[in-house]
């Protein structure tokens, strides 16, 4: 009894934060039931995972615009554009894959510093600043194209960074028929969280700062475990972590650790909370705008380079509705419409929650009509949730 007292009352506490978690196993149990388990296969897993990628890294970007009070339209045709100059470069240039994708992330992030020039030099609303943005980049990759339409790359080593997997070891007899790297690289995992999370406990009772009951924090590790671990096997099943899941982790990771565990991270979500009282406690809010949006461009230049490698090709109306989606990953993975509020993993849970709505719809078969409906739906919910628990937390 003690037990379920302590885990409705951590649930109420902390729902904003686990309420994307729920809202996934919700979504990926029914669509596992609705399709027999096919949702589940490690092929579709697999193929969840790396059409997440190019979402994701644009959510991860997008959840500190929008922490900072600020939205970005443009990084849709943006990551559309630069993936198109990077089929131009590999293609038409012939330049190498190790001189193309440094070039087109310093472009992104020039992109993104323009926009924040017109934000924090000029004053003009992100909302129109980036809006025009967008148009611009639609026009430019239209421009771009115009002469050759789609652009098909055969570059092998370029193609790999989103339809490549990571290599396994030689086959020794040991679990036949799974990507034993894999099953390693997840061992790891988990073996890292389950003491960065005990560590992080210890400190936390050093300063006196309340933590988890140890039967809740026991459940934590335990059902984290399982499901990193449950992860890996069904992927180990099919070709192992692609390239482009792995760029995804090392994405996450890098920002995570800005966002928690630096000074830039905690001034970033001042700005959020109160710009003016970040302003009057000495935060130059210019500048991190500068870099927010910097930031965001660069992202957007990977997100254009993961869907050109998938695709293979560099097309027309690459980049269409990226933003949207984006946007609504980090609405969904917890980040709040006031600003101030939101997690990098959020946005994550958020991608794979869009991206999990679109896969499970496709295999039932249903009018993408009806996909736009249900995705718009979900999220108006994910709004709606945000603005509510806002108002009983106050």
């Amino acid at each position: 009894m003690n037990f379920l007292n302590n885990f409705q009352r951590i649930l109420r506490q902390n729902i904003r934060e686990y309420g994307m978690y729920i809202a996934l196993f919700v979504i990926m149990a029914i669509f596992t039931y609705t399709t027999d388990g096919i949702f589940i296969s490690p092929r579709n897993i697999s193929n969840l995972l790396n059409q997440t990628g190019y979402i994701a890294v644009l959510a991860v970007g997008m959840t500190l615009v929008i922490v900072i009070r600020h939205i970005d339209l443009s990084v849709g045709f943006l990551a559309g554009f630069l993936g198109a100059v990077t089929a131009i470069a590999l293609v038409q240039w012939g330049l190498p894959v190790y001189i193309v994708i440094p070039m087109v992330l310093v472009l992104g992030a020039i992109a993104g510093l323009g926009t924040a020039f017109l934000v924090a030099q000029l004053g003009i609303p992100a909302f129109v600043a980036s809006l025009a943005g967008m148009l611009v980049y639609r026009g430019v990759l239209l421009l771009s194209t115009m002469g050759t339409g789609t652009i098909i790359i055969p570059n092998e080593a370029f193609n790999a960074i989103g339809n490549g997997y990571i290599p396994d070891f030689p086959d020794i007899g040991i679990l036949p028929g799974k990507h034993k790297l894999t099953l390693l690289l997840g061992l790891i995992a988990i073996i890292l969280f389950v003491l960065s999370e005990i560590n992080d406990r210890r400190k936390k009772q050093a300063y006196n700062f309340e933590v988890l009951p140890m039967d809740i924090f026991a459940l934590k590790l335990v059902f984290v475990s399982l499901l990193v671990g449950g992860i890996t096997w069904v992927l180990s099943g099919y070709n192992g972590i692609s390239w482009t899941v792995v760029i995804m982790l090392v994405i996450v990771a890098i920002y995570h650790f800005i966002t928690t565990q630096t000074v830039l991270g905690r001034h970033i979500y001042a700005i959020g909370g109160n710009p003016e009282a970040a302003e009057l406690s000495g935060i130059n809010v210019k500048k991190l705008t500068y870099v927010v949006f910097g930031s965001m461009g660069m992202l957007a230049a990977l997100s254009g380079i993961l869907f050109t490698s998938r695709l293979q090709s560099a097309t027309t109306t690459a980049g269409t509705l990226f933003e949207l989606d984006a946007i609504a990953a980090a609405y969904i993975g917890g980040v709040s419409a006031a600003g101030g509020v939101g997690k990098v993993l959020g946005s994550i849970i958020g991608a794979l929650v869009m991206t999990s709505l679109t896969s499970g719809m496709n295999l039932m078969g249903i009018d993408s009509s009806l996909q736009y409906i249900v995705r718009g739906a979900v999220l108006v919910a994910a709004v709606v949730f945000d603005v509510t628990t806002r108002s009983r937390g106050k």
